[in-house]
């Protein structure tokens, strides 16, 4: 895998902090585990790994030593949304106690899409094959149930109509599945979602 770096293009954020945080060869690390055959990471694990690798470098840079599991209790306080507002500062306050810039730390911690960003355009890595696979699939199993529901329901239907138990004409049964994302706020026909690579969150699928 190949890191495609060009003199004119921008470096990107994550390029960027595996620099200044030391973090060498953490970007193969990062392309190896996204397209491993068996027991590959997510987008959203590869960001939660890198940015454990950035406090844990913080920790290093103002020479503070670290028990075992602490940088990830510590990520876990400053970063995940079942943490209380009074852990959350006070985790911070811990920090600032330890000479680390917290607002910086927090700055320089990636986001899924910037991992998705960094390994597709700068390091040319993709998952697109096996990706696809998996989505066809799914949209074949879905439409195979469709197909089987407006069977049952049709023939229910006509069953009724027969037997003069329902007043309907000549009908079609049409099913219709929507997905609302709650968290950007955007409803997609289930099929339409799947092949478009997923909602409005973040701009970019969460490719798996």
């Amino acid at each position: 895998m190949t890191d495609n770096r060009g003199s004119n293009r921008r470096q990107s954020k994550v390029e960027r902090v595996i620099e200044e945080y030391g973090l060498d060869g953490f970007g193969d690390t990062m392309a190896r585990r996204w397209t491993a055959p068996e027991d590959s990471k997510s987008l959203r694990e590869l960001a939660d790994l890198m940015n454990q690798e950035v406090l844990d470098s913080a920790f290093r840079e103002a020479d503070v030593d670290v028990l075992e599991g602490e940088v990830e209790n510590m990520y876990t306080l400053l970063t995940d949304d079942d943490t209380t507002e009074g852990m959350r500062v006070q985790a911070k306050t811990t920090l600032e106690s330890k000479n680390i810039d917290v607002d910086q730390l927090l700055s320089d911690f990636v986001s899924h899409q910037a991992v998705y960003t960094y390994l597709t355009d700068v390091r040319s890595v993709s998952k697109e094959s096996k990706s696809t696979d998996r989505v066809n699939s799914v949209i074949q199993s879905i439409q195979k149930l469709r197909g089987r529901l407006v069977a049952v329901i049709e023939r229910s239907l006509t069953s009724l109509q027969n037997t003069q138990k329902l007043r309907l004409g000549d009908f079609d049964v049409l099913v219709d599945t929507q997905v609302f994302c709650r968290d950007c706020g955007t409803q997609y026909e289930v099929v339409q979602l799947l092949e478009r690579g997923g909602c409005d969150c973040d701009g970019e699928p969460d490719s798996e």
